[in-house]
């Protein structure tokens, strides 16, 4: 079966910057959503008519991938808001309560720096900015249930920043890691 407008897709990648840095490497193949919000849209136009067993080789701008720096994302809140067990790049689903207001309650948010009276979250994609080049392996695709298309996602959120919950606040943190 070649990939379609919507359809599961099983993929592995290498992911690098334009330097040729590795940033992220997916061994084992995950599979995605085409048609709902698991993956990029270019990455999705490039894999229409694929089958499996092709790879393919993409450039996305950070306008493509993960977007732009946008350091209104950036938030100092206050320590005691958080759990005792906090590291850098560890991820919350939207802020503590009590935290700022003004932060989006339908975003992940990663602790970039900690002071021992503030925390910094970042709600950009660690990868926000970057250019990627990323290599594809295309495992396997089959036809999507139509309860995975009503729900517009397998629930693998590697490519988004934004969530579907309504009332993150109450959401355990995120493991730090891209994938």
């Amino acid at each position: 079966m070649a990939v379609t407008p919507q359809c599961v897709v099983a993929l592995t990648w290498t992911l690098k910057d334009t330097l040729g840095d590795e940033l992220d490497t997916l061994d084992e193949p995950v599979e995605f959503l085409v048609g709902g919000s698991d993956l990029l849209g270019k990455i999705e136009e490039a894999l229409q008519g694929h089958v499996p067993g092709d790879t393919l080789e993409l450039h996305l701008e950070p306008l493509d991938a993960f977007g732009d720096y946008d350091d209104q994302l950036l938030f100092l809140e206050p320590r005691g808001r958080f759990p005792e067990a906090l590291e850098e790049g560890m991820g919350f689903e939207g802020l503590p309560p009590g935290c700022n207001p003004a932060a989006p309650r339908d975003r992940l948010f990663f602790v970039s720096d900690i002071y021992p009276d503030h925390v910094v979250l970042d709600g950009n994609h660690p990868l926000a900015g970057i250019a990627i080049r990323i290599k594809l392996k295309l495992h396997a695709v089959r036809e999507a249930t139509e309860d995975e298309i009503g729900r517009g996602t397998l629930g693998t959120g590697f490519f988004r920043t934004q969530l579907d919950v309504t009332d993150p606040a109450q959401s355990p943190p995120v493991p730090p890691t891209l994938h």
